[in-house]
């Protein structure tokens, strides 16, 4: 279990290990874009990270007592194959380059965010510590 602020620190851990796979998974199928067949993947996340907040804590806690009481070992992600068919390519690929370029650009921002909100959470720590 995290406790106190050490819990937000690995909750916001957990988020960016996962934003980095989603960005490697992202970045995979722009890769295939012209593969034949190629159904594009993503990353589940948010579901089991709000999932675990919800679990965390007494019924009326707060937001923040409640991340800092999430357990992040239980914390996953899971890649899944999209295999909706919404592609008009006579190839089978449902890749969309557009939409897997903003899907990107979006994820490096959350992961950019991410790792500010660590750099400035141990920033505190120093400061506390000095």
């Amino acid at each position: 279990m995290g406790s106190g602020i050490f819990g937000y620190v690995n909750v916001l851990k957990t988020a960016a290990d996962a934003s980095w796979a989603r960005e490697e998974v992202l970045t995979n199928n722009i890769a295939n874009v012209d593969t034949p067949n190629y159904k594009r993947q993503d990353i589940e996340f948010r579901t089991y990270l709000n999932s675990a907040i919800e679990q965390a804590g007494r019924p009326r806690a707060t937001l923040t007592q409640k991340i800092n009481s999430v357990d992040t070992s239980t914390v996953t992600y899971r890649t899944y194959t999209d295999n909706t068919a919404l592609s008009y390519r006579l190839d089978g690929n449902n890749v969309d380059l557009s939409t897997e370029n903003v899907e990107l650009a979006a994820e490096q921002i959350n992961y950019n965010a991410l790792i500010d909100s660590m750099n400035n959470e141990f920033s505190r720590f120093k400061a506390v510590i000095k």
